[in-house]
């Protein structure tokens, strides 16, 4: 906890904010609310955030890539991705921005399908609506789950 002394200290704030980001990317809303709920004063939170995205310690558009980039690698669709991006309080152009850098989508809802269940696609009825679930969990559109599925059953064909 913060006590009324600290909570008003630039350079406490600043040095609990410097704490945060050496660990990993964060967004300014995410700094924001942390340094809030830790109890430093509203006021000094703002100036804090607003010197740390000067010295480009805090940027919201390199955040918003890296989240995009580890949620792809994981194997999320666009629909988590947004959410995630959503959640961390950025801007609809930062989001908007970031889903332009992500992987052809069709190709990896293509590859997460191919990891899970392997290169054949199921000619049973059962067997396919469960790999559109799991797609459908994971965040892909029908247009990204057929395009998965299309592309696979028709390399079986050969």
């Amino acid at each position: 906890m913060v006590d009324e002394h600290r909570a008003a200290d630039p350079n406490a704030a600043r040095a609990a904010a410097l704490r945060l980001v050496a660990r990993r990317e964060y967004s300014t809303s995410e700094v924001a609310a942390t340094l809030v709920r830790k109890g430093y004063a509203t006021a000094i939170v703002a100036v804090t955030v607003a010197e740390l995205q000067e010295e480009r310690l805090l940027d919201d558009v390199r955040y918003a890539e890296s989240l995009v980039r580890m949620l792809t690698g994981r194997g999320q669709g666009p629909q988590r991705v947004r959410h995630a991006l959503n959640e961390a309080g950025l801007s609809p152009e930062a989001v908007a921005a970031a889903l332009d850098t992500a992987p052809d989508w069709m190709l990896l809802a293509a590859d997460v399908r191919r990891r899970k269940f392997g290169a054949r696609v199921p000619k049973d009825w059962p067997g396919r609506a469960r790999q559109m679930r799991f797609l459908q969990y994971r965040g892909f559109s029908k247009d990204h789950i057929a395009s998965a599925l299309a592309e696979t059953s028709s390399n079986d064909d050969s």
